[in-house]
């Protein structure tokens, strides 16, 4: 049964130097509030993975505390690029970024083959790419059925996925919904297992398209209400439009990017962050 914890020992206790850690969520319920601590706790020399890295990995990776990034697309949605990214991969600044690059449906595949502790995934994908020559995790297999050529990718097996959900209850059994990611996924594939939720609830009521993550799967819950923050929850909370647009400005100043963080992470209580 997982337990119900502080952020703060929650990630404490779960996510160390050196991790794989995958945040995901599609649009809303990005973890943020999680992301948040980590920076507070210095948590460092991270392999982030995560299919649409955005402004929580921008200022994980600004902050310096990520050495690889494992991805399939990378932006600050609806506004432009993530200029620490962009730094860190330029620049080497504030530390140089290794980068394994993916599609959507590879990266998928990666984790459904994590989560079904499988060694790789099959899928018919990356003809007339070059991404197959610029990492590892890319191969091709031959179907012993057909002949077939397929692409095979490497799976992922996270030290730590973290997620944000709606609601958990006492045993820790979580339950999400709205636009669907890969949460699930990433949770089975996962050795270790974090969600921050906007509410513990007495018993979880079956949503239509909502995903159940059993409490066997998760060591520890959170709750942190408005812990997507800017992103959003559905049924809970609005997306931060204003934020994502005045992040373009405040990311692309070295100085200006340490300010905010100083401000308004740095300074915070866990699941108190603000945009200003």
């Amino acid at each position: 049964m997982a337990e119900i914890q502080s952020l703060r020992d929650a990630v404490a206790g779960l996510i160390h130097d050196g991790d794989t850690v995958a945040m995901e969520g599609f649009t809303h319920l990005i973890p943020f509030a999680a992301g948040h601590e980590v920076i507070r706790q210095g948590i460092t020399d991270l392999t982030l993975v995560r299919m649409t890295p955005d402004v929580i990995y921008d200022q994980l990776i600004g902050a310096g505390l990520v050495r690889k990034l494992v991805f399939s697309w990378g932006g600050n949605p609806g506004v432009g690029s993530l200029h620490r990214f962009r730094d860190a991969v330029e620049n080497g600044w504030p530390r140089p970024l290794e980068l394994d690059e993916h599609s959507h449906a590879g990266m998928a595949n990666r984790y459904a083959a994590g989560a079904a502790r499988l060694p790789f995934a099959v899928l018919r994908g990356y003809r007339g790419s070059d991404i197959g020559t610029r990492t590892g995790t890319v191969s091709t297999v031959v179907c012993p059925f057909t002949g077939e050529e397929l692409a095979a990718v490497a799976a992922v097996s996270p030290d730590v996925t973290v997620i944000h959900a709606q609601q958990a209850d006492q045993s820790g059994n979580v339950q999400l919904w709205g636009l669907p990611g890969v949460q699930k996924e990433a949770a089975l594939a996962a050795a270790r297992v974090l969600v921050t939720v906007e509410e513990v609830v007495e018993r979880l009521e079956p949503r239509p398209g909502g995903v159940v993550v059993p409490g066997w799967v998760v060591d520890a819950v959170a709750v942190v209400p408005g812990g997507a923050h800017p992103s959003y929850a559905s049924g809970y909370s609005r997306r931060d439009n204003d934020f994502y647009k005045a992040w373009d400005l405040i990311a692309r100043d070295r100085t200006s990017f340490q300010q905010w963080i100083k401000e308004n992470v740095l300074r915070d209580e866990p699941g108190k962050e603000n945009a200003r």
